[in-house]
């Protein structure tokens, strides 16, 4: 197939907090219901109590942990973009102390 492909669109971005509270949202109601159907279910099935508990749970956590971890990349791309700021406005040495291409490695190039 010959031709130009199109570029690739941008990632979507999501509302992490709604989707993970909808998820929670969705163990909790399978919870209910599991535990309402509990004397139908047969003691093989008994285990779908403890997966509905252990995904409210993670859905819980990551209630809790999602904002702080975009809290935490936010603060750090931050504090790199003020480091890049920073460096970026100091002016540059003429002190080189690097080894030329030429140069057998281990000598230096400052006289």
């Amino acid at each position: 197939m010959t031709g130009s492909r199109r570029p690739c669109p941008p990632p979507l971005e999501a509302n992490d907090q709604l989707v993970t509270a909808v998820i929670t949202a969705a163990w909790a109601i399978a919870l209910v219901v599991v535990l309402i159907l509990r004397p139908q279910i047969p003691a093989a099935g008994q285990w779908w109590i403890w997966t509905c508990v252990a995904g409210l749970c993670m859905g819980l956590f990551g209630l809790w942990y999602v904002p702080r971890m975009k809290r935490a990349r936010a603060r750090r791309a931050q504090r790199r973009a003020e480091l890049r700021a920073r460096t970026s406005a100091q002016p540059c040495s003429s002190d080189s102390k690097t080894v030329s291409s030429t140069e057998t490695p281990g000598t230096s190039t400052r006289s």
